[in-house]
């Protein structure tokens, strides 16, 4: 989705939407949900909730900034016009990269685990790595290849996801129980924002929507209802699934079964089938999930390294796609994907678009006279954003204190990467990416 070159602008509102919505769940939701239980327990709707806000907050900011910078870049172009070519655009740049390939990763891991409930329990922990690394692999060879089908089918993915996800809200609201999800069973402030932020991956998809304004009509009448309407929707279904999913099944049972506790969840009203169907859902929507993300974020090393901020092989286009990128976007994937467990990769997700979106935020909040914006609501979401990733900060000291290096350690390899290449290579830092 990330790059598409039309010589027409042909998004009106829904196509502009669907972005969005297709960006958010493109397999957050089957990744992270029973992460959330375990962090939230009864008020992971709360959690679910409060990442929304981040998320409706920060869209003010990309909109306007989309409006008066429509680029293939997106949020890498953003940076560039706020700060400047420095080493914190570059920086930033590359820590964004970075948490593409960990949300790849996490998607992968999710497609795994989904997949590997299919087999018999001694051989699901063979089967998720294998799945997981498979869907890497297919997917890599596909994009090289350039097949059409799976872009094309991207649409009928989307509606088919979101339709059986409606199939488990309306069956599962006939049976549901409050009794979990009252306050006595909720965690305390802390967990609960806390939980909140590590699912911020499942909303950082409309984003995306910023990657597509140059092929917009009428983008500053569209992009307002389409960035709003996606992430309010999005927002709507996400606290509606915890609703049902802890109102059917123990919280226990879901944190037992958290790699796929969507697919659980449905069982007390739906059965085995409801399982399955579940299951497959989660096996589409990871796999187009991965699909885009893997072709974002190989976009993404070629717009950065024509910034002059990464190795130039990274700019070479073989038969006109960025491959070198889509290598090494792959290869770290599975390293990741296989190396670390489902709540380091949430954490890394989420600290990292955190970190991004409240960049964006400041952006905004610099260029507001460009973008004609009320920068009181960009300083609002700056704020916000830098908050949630304390208090994520903090939830993961008084869990695990290790934990806290992650994120950490993230930001200050991004920052590390852009010294030292600056320093070897020496290489010009540009902008060529707006549309004019």
């Amino acid at each position: 989705m990330i790059g598409r070159n039309k010589d027409s602008k042909t998004f009106g509102f829904w196509e502009t939407a669907a972005i969005g919505i297709g960006g958010m769940v493109g397999g957050g939701i089957f990744a992270v949900l029973g992460l959330a239980v375990q962090l939230s327990k009864g008020g992971t709707p709360v959690a679910f909730l409060l990442a929304g806000i981040v998320a409706l907050i920060t869209t003010y900011s990309y909109l306007k900034l989309s409006v008066r910078y429509p680029s293939r870049g997106g949020t890498v172009e953003f940076l560039y016009r706020a700060f400047g070519s420095g080493i914190t655009t570059g920086g930033l740049n590359i820590l964004l990269w970075i948490s593409y390939i960990v949300m790849l990763s996490l998607y992968a891991y999710a497609f795994g685990s989904y997949g590997s409930t299919f087999f018999s329990t001694s051989l699901q922990p063979v089967m998720r790595h294998v799945l997981t690394s498979a869907s890497i692999i297919i997917f890599t060879v596909l994009n090289i290849l350039g097949s059409k089908i799976v872009g094309r089918a991207e649409t009928y993915i989307v509606a088919i996801k979101i339709a059986i996800l409606m199939v488990f809200i309306f069956f599962g609201i006939k049976s549901l129980s409050f009794i979990q999800l009252q306050p006595s069973n909720w965690s305390g402030p802390v967990s609960l924002i806390g939980g909140g932020m590590v699912i911020f991956v499942a909303y950082e998809g409309f984003e995306l929507i910023a990657n597509a304004t140059g092929n917009i009509r009428q983008p500053e009448k569209i992009l307002p209802r389409a960035y709003f309407a996606s992430v309010i929707f999005v927002i709507i279904l996400y606290v509606s699934i915890s609703i049902i999913t802890i109102g059917n099944l123990s919280i226990d049972k879901i944190v037992s079964s958290k790699d796929y506790a969507l697919a659980e969840a449905a069982k007390p009203f739906l059965g085995t089938a409801g399982f399955i169907l579940i299951a497959v859902a989660a096996l589409l929507s990871t796999s187009s999930a991965i699909n885009a993300t893997l072709y974002g974020s190989a976009k993404i090393s070629y717009v950065i390294a024509k910034e002059g901020e990464l190795p130039v092989a990274l700019e070479k286009m073989i038969w006109n796609k960025p491959i070198e990128g889509l290598i090494i976007t792959s290869g770290l994937t599975l390293l990741i994907a296989n190396l670390f467990d489902l709540s380091n990769m949430a954490i890394m997700g989420s600290s990292g678009f955190l970190i991004i979106f409240a960049a964006v935020n400041l952006a905004n909040i610099i260029l507001s006279k460009e973008t004609k914006s009320a920068k009181w609501l960009s300083i609002l979401g700056f704020v916000i954003c830098a908050g949630a990733l304390v208090v994520l900060l903090v939830q993961q000291i008084s869990t695990d204190f290790k934990k806290v290096f992650i994120p950490v350690g993230m930001l200050l390899v991004s920052f590390l990467i852009e010294l030292i290449y600056r320093k070897v290579k020496k290489r010009e830092i540009k902008s060529s990416l707006h549309v004019k």
